[in-house]
């Protein structure tokens, strides 16, 4: 599994405290230096199942800067697809990047079932 977060976060702190907990064993990318490209945040949006909308940080310091909640109703998907692309702490994070589901920001037990499902998928 993949986790990309912000070392600086706190939240992302909690979610990799939670998988170093659980001893699950994962990669780690930094969204700041290693952003995720337009492909793969099209991949992330068909495998969480969320709005393309729901992948922005809304409490972040540059989503209130370029006042993107008054912006994004009259962008184009690529538009935003292309914003998300280039500065990775416009993104909600984590995001915890399985094989068959993309989840976004962290709620322990929602990742623990995702984990959970994932891993059972694989050994059967």
């Amino acid at each position: 599994m993949l986790i990309i977060a912000y070392k600086n976060c706190s939240t992302c702190q909690k979610a990799l405290r939670f998988l170093n907990e659980q001893g699950f064993a994962y990669t780690f990318r930094d969204i700041k230096t290693q952003r995720p490209s337009v492909e793969e945040l099209q991949e992330f949006v068909a495998k969480s199942g969320l709005p393309l909308k729901k992948l922005f940080n809304t409490s972040g310091k540059l989503y209130k800067q370029f006042n993107l909640k008054d912006k994004l109703p009259t962008m184009s998907e690529k538009e935003i697809y292309e914003l998300l692309a280039s500065d990775g702490l416009l993104l909600k994070r984590p995001l915890l990047i399985l094989e068959h589901k993309v989840l976004v920001g962290f709620k322990e037990t929602e990742w623990l079932a995702a984990i959970r499902k994932e891993i059972h998928e694989i050994s059967n």
